[in-house]
């Protein structure tokens, strides 16, 4: 058993875990196992006789959940449950001939009970259920964080989330949010005229983004195979084949370090759009926002710690290079790559020798400018360096065709006009073969599977791929990753 730091800890917690498996020990013995139960007919959420009281009072209802409080008294008590919609308070009496009184009084707070009983006010004003019959459906053998000040203890919480929802009402409303988001980004891009699919997530490369992979082993096969890091070639491999509107939502896997934005395992989105470009993506993103704002939100203004943000559209546009300029005062289309090396340097960077104009560009946007892009802002013409799948642009060969847009400091999504050119992609894919082997762990691997569908033709194509999580961050105001997935991967405990 794990230790829960908002328990009682030692002499405390062993007695209390000695009376509780001697409460389940006695109703074992007077054949009551409460883990023998199977079901209970309820008929009504707390919520529901909350906000319906007037057509309810005096009338029969069946609930269930978990008891929180009690107060127990001489004739008559009280005690609040929770179930899945809030909480209700129970009032029991003494001489209630279908209540076993003294049962009642035995129960533990985290017991789970099924009540009936008809509803009816306190003299206190509360909505309540007058119970006239109670039973004891699971046992609870370890005791909740203490009652008023609830579990605060993040590693704690974190590591055992069903405490935390029990403990904590807004966490639970935070992953009722995160469900709400994920079936409006569904629900939008259904309506566009989007088929969602379903791509491997076990490959024998890992493509699609610059990132660490992990690996695994297929006994059968004997060989080593990767968690996918994202779904971009095997989308557009859908593209090739004659889909011409698909996404897909899931799972990814990053072998990289974790903090307050990113866990090795997280859900994005991708999709692709044949006969579209990044600018039609622009707007498709705006669309996204606006109908998240509409459906989910309620508001186009929102705060995130502390911070006001507008995500009404149309969302700001800015090159690179423009971005750099703005912010960072380096005009990078009057510098060569020298010079822009020594501007660096008087900046405070460190830059290795030799990089080329459009990796100093890009270092210089992600050191100097990234967390200055408060209100939501596409970042467009990306260098072809740090762009291996995007398409080049006509009017600059050292750009591509990509947009990454920016909310509060942070990326929220990579977009391209993609590369469908075989030979060109087939050149970008050898010189990141070459970074891997001199040991750059992100770097692409070949996919000739790939090339040879490029081969066969792809149509001009939009791609789009946003971060789920960092979405949910954003419109729950949640500081860090952790709070919005469910489980996030800890480090184990010392045994």
């Amino acid at each position: 058993m794990e230790e829960n730091k908002n328990l009682p800890q030692n002499e405390d917690l062993n007695e209390i875990l000695r009376v509780r498996r001697e409460k389940l020990a006695a109703l074992n013995e007077a054949g009551q196992n409460p883990f023998w139960e199977v079901r209970f007919d309820r008929t009504h959420l707390s919520s529901q006789i909350l906000a319906d009281f007037e057509a309810l009072e005096g009338r029969e209802v069946a609930v269930a959940g978990r008891i929180l409080s009690r107060r127990l008294m001489g004739k008559a008590s009280f005690c609040h449950i929770l179930d899945g919609a809030g909480q209700i308070q129970l009032y029991v009496r003494s001489d209630e001939e279908g209540v076993d009184y003294q049962a009642f009084k035995d129960l533990d707070i985290g017991d789970i009970v099924g009540a009936e009983g008809f509803v009816f006010k306190t003299r206190t004003g509360e909505v309540s259920v007058h119970v006239r019959r109670l039973k004891l459906l699971s046992k609870s053998l370890l005791p909740l964080p203490e009652k008023f000040h609830g579990l605060k203890d993040n590693d704690t919480r974190f590591r055992q989330r069903y405490v935390d929802l029990i403990a904590n009402p807004e966490v639970k409303a935070t992953f009722e949010m995160r469900s709400k988001i994920i079936t409006a980004i569904r629900d939008c891009l259904n309506q566009k005229g989007f088929i969602e699919v379903e791509t491997p997530i076990l490959g024998t490369l890992a493509g699609g983004a610059a990132a660490r992979p992990f690996i695994t082993h297929h006994n059968t096969l004997d060989i080593d195979m990767y968690l996918r890091i994202a779904p971009e070639l095997y989308l557009k491999r859908l593209i090739v084949g004659g889909f011409e509107k698909v996404y897909e939502l899931g799972r990814m896997f990053r072998n990289e370090g974790m903090d307050i934005k990113h866990n090795p395992e997280f859900t994005m989105f991708e999709l692709y759009q044949a006969y579209a470009d990044y600018r039609d993506i622009m707007k498709l993103v705006e669309d996204l926002f606006d109908y998240l704002c509409e459906k989910v939100v309620g508001s186009y203004d929102i705060t995130y710690q502390g911070t006001p943000v507008c995500l009404k559209p149309p969302f700001a546009r800015l090159t690179m290079e423009e971005a750099v300029r703005t912010f960072a005062g380096l005009d990078f289309s009057a510098l060569s790559a020298e010079q822009a090396e020594v501007a660096l340097k008087e900046k405070g960077l460190e830059v290795e020798k030799g990089r080329s104009w459009g990796e100093l560009l890009y270092l210089a946007f992600d050191q100097l400018v990234e967390d200055k892009l408060v209100q939501p802002t596409f970042v467009t013409d990306y260098p072809i360096e740090v762009s291996p799948l995007a398409k080049r642009k006509k009017s600059d060969p050292r750009l591509t065709e990509r947009f990454e847009f920016f909310i509060t400091g942070r990326e929220f999504g990579n977009a391209y006009s993609e590369l469908n050119d075989p030979i060109d992609q087939r050149e970008r894919f050898v010189r990141q073969a070459a970074l891997r082997a001199a040991g750059d762990e992100e770097a692409q691997m070949m996919d000739e599977d790939f090339v040879t569908a490029l081969e066969y033709g792809m149509p001009p194509t939009g791609g789009l791929g946003i971060g789920v999580d960092r979405l949910v961050m954003l419109l729950t105001d949640s500081y860090s990753i952790r709070e919005v997935i469910l489980f996030p991967t800890m480090k184990p405990l010392k045994k």
